[in-house]
């Protein structure tokens, strides 16, 4: 039944030739288009793959010119950046400067993607598109546990190179696809990453339902079509052609998914704890009740024995955080008005978005079985013109800093338009047929003079005449800093590492016992996607760089500049303790030279000898102050925390 309805919906998808508003270039199935000539004898060398052709053809029309090929050292820098989120050793400089083979870059390329660290540089991108974070949220903001399984499941896949379409179908619906299969159940963790409000222990009430039904539904539409879906919650879209009645229908492919927490342990070991945090639970839920009919100094007393008996409960067994199809507890899905779960309207069922199908296409059966595979299935089908689009898109704005299209998550009318559309669908198409392999997009992009251009150039950011010169984000500046220093912690997975920070932040918390530094201080020093993601603290350091809230779905970071960064840079616990320990690997590495202790800290933290006025500089600067000052300084260089 299920692959005979999957099979008529695909059927019946509309044409590319679309009517009235399906006629904005997103909603069109793209079209692989003719990749460019290019006829001046003088450019026609500088074309390395088509993505050159097409970037070429724009520029050429602009009346402009490619950048001239960046240095080796800067290649390096930006090549370890971008693939592993790390800065390249002196020695690994010193490889690739001496490699004289003519396919030096492209094995370099080669064996940054087959890094290990290149699944937790690009996974925490993913992890920024799918709003990841540990706890809840809200006023609570409980812990989830578990969790981090599901942050290691995204690098074990993306090192893997584990196809598009599969990511996409086990973190839709892993748990219906292979219920057997752990990594399916933590991929249908995605469904969980949302904050979610446990005030008062009322996480079962309609309200409560509505609101993680419509976050995941409008998380959805986001990541995976590019769509401000969200708009037709409480009436039809504004700008694109979904009928409010189409939100509820996407909607009530998720009607029967409920949470499920799969403890790892034995019956007998499970049996033990249910016991005793049932006990306590009953206690909680007695001062919760009393809580809500008092005021005053009552009410603080009652709160004090509510946060002891928290402190009480057993810690989480270890535990699969995902979900699983209730079929009794489906939620009636209807239109609401103004978006009011109170005001319902009609009852809707499932169907995919009416743009996309002939008006007189049913809804399916309510009772159908695995409603999200068929949803996942659609999603990634090369019949869908958005999902390639908005994948390819995501890929080629993080090595470029600025998508084709300037809106990552709003491929809609109200989004920016893409830049060079052509190209745009032409990445989109060589993506599907490559069976949607990130890795095989990423050598496309890095293998091409597009990449390889300099970033200093007169021609405009824009047409990619050049390459954008870039700051480093809060976890490329933070594991730079342990690398430099020489604290670098490189073990892989794991439950999440909590590190210390001041006391009047963890003050602040509902329930301050939930921050508990890890004991073993080698953890501390670990990269950064493994620290706890909690959502009511972010630490100071990556709060200063722009870390997202972890609230809602990040489609693109910011990259601001103001002072408190370097305060932060100058002043904070994170850069004065790895100072003293880049001023000890210094002296061990250097001796007590302050020239040779120059030379070695500009190869360590940028990639290059420093200037004839660099060296002079620090030396002379070295005579009145302790090294450690200086470590501190090369971490304040715009060297360091930019690349080129």
């Amino acid at each position: 039944m299920r692959w005979a309805v999957l099979v008529t919906l695909l059927g019946t998808l509309l044409p590319p030739t679309a009517r009235s508003a399906e006629e904005h270039w997103s909603f069109r199935r793209p079209t692989r288009p003719r990749v460019p000539c290019v006829s001046d004898p003088a450019l026609r060398g500088w074309v390395r793959t088509p993505i050159d052709a097409f970037l070429l053809e724009r520029l050429v029309k602009e009346g402009s010119r490619p950048a001239p090929e960046a240095d080796r050292r800067t290649l390096a820098r930006r090549l370890w950046f971008d693939l592993t989120g790390l800065p390249p050793t002196p020695e690994e400089i010193g490889a690739f400067l001496k490699d004289s083979s003519p396919d030096a870059y492209e094995r370099r390329v080669e064996r940054l993607l087959a890094s290990p660290h290149y699944g937790e540089q690009w996974g925490r991108h993913w992890l920024d598109v799918v709003r990841y974070a540990e706890t809840e949220g809200f006023e609570y903001d409980r812990p989830r546990p578990g969790a981090w399984r599901y942050r290691d499941y995204v690098i074990r896949s993306l090192n893997a190179d584990k196809p598009y379409h599969r990511l996409v179908r086990e973190q839709l619906a892993g748990d219906e696809i292979d219920p057997g299969d752990r990594d399916c159940l933590i991929a249908a963790g995605f469904h969980r990453l949302g904050p979610v409000r446990r005030n008062a222990g009322n996480q079962d009430v309609a309200a409560s339902r509505n609101e993680v039904l419509t976050e995941r539904t409008d998380a959805l539409g986001a990541i995976f079509l590019g769509l401000t879906v969200g708009c037709a919650r409480c009436h039809d879209h504004k700008f694109d052609p979904i009928p409010q009645q189409d939100y509820y229908r996407l909607q009530a492919f998720l009607a029967a998914a409920h949470e499920h927490d799969i403890p790892l342990a034995d019956a007998k070991t499970v049996a033990t704890w249910k016991v005793r945090a049932d006990k306590v639970q009953h206690e909680i839920r007695k001062l919760e009740t009393e809580l809500a009919r008092l005021d005053g100094d009552a009410r603080k007393r009652v709160q004090e024995r509510l946060k002891e008996a928290r402190r009480r409960l057993p810690a989480p067994l270890p535990t699969i955080s995902t979900i699983r199809d209730v079929e009794k507890e489906r939620t009636p899905l209807h239109v609401l008005k103004r978006g009011d779960w109170e005001k319902k309207g009609d009852r809707v069922g499932m169907r995919l978005p009416s743009m996309f199908l002939p008006a007189e296409a049913p809804e399916l059966p309510a009772d159908m079985r695995n409603p999200r595979v068929l949803l996942a299935r659609w999603i990634t089908s090369p019949d869908n013109p958005l999902a390639a689009r908005v994948l390819v898109n995501r890929v080629w704005q993080y090595h470029f800093g600025k998508g084709l299209v300037e809106t990552p998550n709003d491929f809609g009318a109200n989004g920016e338009p893409p830049s060079h559309p052509e190209l745009l669908d032409w990445l989109a198409c060589e993506f599907l047929a490559s069976g949607q392999r990130l890795k095989s997009l990423h050598r496309l992009i890095l293998l091409s003079s597009t990449y390889r251009q300099a970033s200093r150039s007169p021609a405009e950011v824009r047409l990619l005449g050049r390459f954008p010169r870039r700051r480093l984000e809060a976890e490329e500046i933070r594991d730079a800093m342990l690398s430099v220093a020489g604290r670098l912690d490189r073990e892989a997975g794991g439950p999440s590492v909590i590190v210390p920070v001041e006391s009047d932040l963890v003050k602040l918390l509902y329930d301050p016992d939930q921050w508990a530094v890890t004991k073993d201080e080698r953890q501390h020093d670990r990269r950064s996607v493994y620290l706890l993601a909690k959502r009511n603290l972010r630490l100071p350091f990556m709060e200063a760089f722009d870390r997202p809230d972890l609230q809602t779905s990040c489609p693109r970071r910011e990259s601001s500049t103001h002072a408190l960064q370097a305060l932060e840079l100058l002043n904070g616990r994170t850069s004065n303790r790895l100072a003293d320990a880049f001023a000890a690997r210094l002296r061990r590495e250097a001796g007590s030279d302050p020239r040779r202790q120059v030379e070695r800290a500009f190869l360590l933290a940028v990639g290059r000898p420093p200037t004839e006025k660099e060296r002079s500089l620090a030396v002379e600067f070295l005579k009145d102050h302790p090294l450690r000052e200086f470590a501190l300084a090369v971490f304040n260089l715009n060297a360091f925390l930019y690349v080129n």
